[in-house]
């Protein structure tokens, strides 16, 4: 391969906007040793990207490395793609099956298991999603956990088994699953003399059209077809538009729904102009022309799925919680719906629909049937997305996008095909359970003080924990297993975790009580006191300086401030609460004078929305207004005013049982 072609391997290559010396070069290449490896096992290397490992060397041996994951066997290109692979449900699903002594299983096996789960992945943060109430990325998310919850209530259910995309109408999925290409690959191959010995071109085959992707004959010449002239950087104008000849161009419609998250995004396909010549437009260089996402809190926390799919299993809930649930689900619905008609004039002249709806109600969203609806199941430009992808968010977009029109490099190794491929030809047997590896009894041990330690912290129950330490004679430096976990990498010992919780009473207490070594640190080089979160917290690691002494550890090296006495915490922590209610007090005073003076202020909601407020006096709902009464709340009167709200529900219900029973 010479100098000239090894630079144009160096740089990503857009798939829309090939050089040439590339372009001529393809050739289809068809027979199975390139077919053969499951494409969506491992991430598929682009151009710009290092050829690390063999594409086939999935279970044969583990991917190593300081952008790897070796339990996964997967490798990444930077760094955020390893912290965001580490916070997936994927990872911590594998988690479980190595503590169960089972085998990791692949991103397309996990895709598989969770086709019919109605829950949206985990683990793509955005500043879009509203995640303040959401589980943080270290625990398993609620799909994670109904997952493993049927996987222990199902024994024998056949979990590897595709499922269709819809539920209900069959004949609607089945004609819908023959248009998105049915059982085929999901990339098409090219064999090319620039690339070195065994390795191939790939391009997703879900860009093409249905019968492009079936004329295998003249596929080259389709993508010939494809390729687009450069374009100027086209400049917004002050609403954030673009010039009318840019929403003319080529375009495809991206769109992600699931879990109460909503992502769409219209972007052109045209490459941008640049003074190094045209690259394609990748990650920030792509000229997206619409964008939007949307949260509602839609599922049952802790419980997984949606409040619609409960309803329609159990009936109706009468719960606060459920009303909420059910009025953001419509919300939801609504303000979706009123979008794509918004975006009906770029929808309809896109050239491909990619789509993930997970669950029949989202489905339902966007599909109808109602009134004026954009967007039809048997539409035969609608894809969806042939790999793994995480939370509906516009970073996630735009990553599903980059990666469908990027083309990839695999390097494949023929002999090593043909050996996996050699014990298929021989007569089936049944394959042999692989033996589990058994764990020690210190190892059993280990993960049960790990478990219940954990729980205490969690709760804050302080006597318990220290009991706990003292019956079993466990120090308080115990280190939680297995290390290699991300939770225990980052909080392995209980004083780390407790800091890490913000709970002050409990530092205190490990500290003082259960001798804990505050100079321990975790796997990222910090001391327990540099995760503590807030104020409280770190006055309490103070406090038991003072009251340990400055001999009974190195509190420099623990990161320490200087020692401070409880009572001067103590009216540190009650004049910070009284200035609280002072300005909340001010706050509610002038907020009485503006509603004597002005009135109440009618939010201006779009398409009519806030005059409809006016029109019909419609009322605020019961979620708006618990939020006026929390605004301006420290966070230990949020939590007083929610356990008087619980006492008075369960008060509530008391009396109504009671006046039930006695009639």
């Amino acid at each position: 391969m010479d100098q000239k072609a090894d630079d144009i391997l160096r740089r990503p290559l857009y798939v829309y906007d090939l050089p040439d010396q590339v372009l001529n070069s393809l050739s289809l290449k068809r027979d199975a040793a390139v077919e053969a490896p499951d494409t969506t096992k491992e991430p598929t290397k682009s151009a710009a990207q290092p050829q690390a490992q063999d594409a086939t060397s999935g279970t044969s041996s583990p991917i190593v490395g300081s952008q790897s994951c070796s339990l996964c066997a997967l490798s990444f290109a930077t760094v955020q793609d390893q912290r965001s692979h580490l916070k997936s449900d994927l990872h911590h699903y594998n988690l479980k099956q190595k503590l169960r002594g089972r085998n990791p299983v692949s991103e397309a096996e996990f895709e598989k298991l969770i086709a019919d789960l109605d829950e949206s992945l985990s683990g793509s943060d955005s500043p879009d999603s509203d995640d303040d109430d959401e589980d943080s990325g270290d625990k398993e998310s609620n799909l994670l956990t109904t997952l493993l919850k049927k996987q222990a209530t199902l024994s024998g259910g056949n979990y590897n088994g595709a499922a269709t995309n819809d539920q209900g109408d069959d004949e609607e999925g089945n004609s819908r699953k023959k248009q998105k290409g049915g059982g085929a690959q999901p990339l098409l191959w090219f064999s090319s003399p620039l690339l070195p010995h065994n390795t191939y071109f790939g391009i997703y085959r879900a860009i093409f059209a249905l019968e492009e992707s079936k004329d295998e004959n003249n596929i080259v010449d389709t993508i010939k077809k494809k390729q687009l002239e450069p374009i100027p950087v086209p400049k917004a104008g002050p609403d954030g538009s673009f010039p009318p000849s840019v929403y003319k161009g080529p375009h495809i419609f991206l769109c992600m729904i699931g879990g109460g998250h909503f992502a769409a995004m219209v972007v052109s396909l045209a490459p941008r102009q640049t003074k190094h010549g045209s690259v394609g437009p990748l990650n920030r260089e792509a000229t997206v022309l619409a964008h939007k996402t949307f949260h509602r809190y839609t599922t049952r926390r802790k419980q997984g799925g949606s409040q619609s799919a409960n309803d329609n299993a159990k009936g109706n809930a009468h719960s606060a919680g459920s009303s909420i649930r059910r009025y953001n689900e419509q919300a939801l619905t609504d303000e979706v719906r009123l979008l794509l008609q918004d975006w009906k004039g770029l929808l309809d002249t896109a050239e491909l629909l990619f789509i993930r709806a997970t669950g029949s109600t989202n489905r339902r969203t966007l599909f109808g049937p109602y009134e004026g609806q954009v967007l039809r199941a048997n539409d035969p430009r609608i894809r969806g997305f042939p790999f793994s992808t995480r939370r509906a968010t516009q970073n996630e977009l735009m990553r599903s996008f980059i990666e469908l029109t990027r083309l990839k490099v695999r390097e494949i190794d023929p002999a090593q095909v043909s050996k996996e491929e050699e014990p298929s030809t021989k007569a089936p047997s049944k394959p042999a359970k692989p033996s589990a590896p058994k764990l020690t009894e210190e190892e059993e041990t280990a993960l049960l003080h790990t478990s219940q330690l954990q729980a205490f912290i969690r709760r804050s129950k302080l006597p318990a924990l220290l009991s706990y330490l003292k019956n079993n004679d466990i120090s308080a430096n115990f280190l939680f297993q297995p290390a290699d976990s991300s939770q225990n990498y980052h909080a392995p010992t209980p004083l780390h975790l407790a800091a890490n919780q913000n709970s002050a009473p409990l530092v205190l207490g490990l500290l003082v009580k259960g001798d804990a070594d505050p100079t321990i640190k975790n796997g990222e080089g910090k001391t327990a006191f540099e995760l503590a979160g807030d104020r409280a917290t770190r006055d309490a690691f103070r406090v038991a300086r003072d009251e340990l002494g400055e001999t009974k550890w190195d509190w420099e090296a623990a990161r320490v401030p200087p020692a401070m006495k409880k009572e001067e915490a103590d009216k540190r922590e009650e004049r910070e609460r009284k200035e609280d209610e002072r300005k909340e007090a001010e706050r509610r005073r002038a907020e009485e004078q503006r509603l004597k003076s002005e009135g109440p202020k009618v939010p201006d909601g779009s398409k009519g929305r806030g005059k409809s407020l006016l029109d019909g006096g419609a009322k605020k709902s019961a979620q708006e207004k618990r939020e006026e009464e929390v605004r301006g709340l420290t966070p230990e009167q949020r939590m007083k005013l929610d356990r008087e709200r619980r006492a008075r529900a369960a008060e509530e219900r008391l009396r109504r049982m009671q006046a039930g029973g006695g009639g």
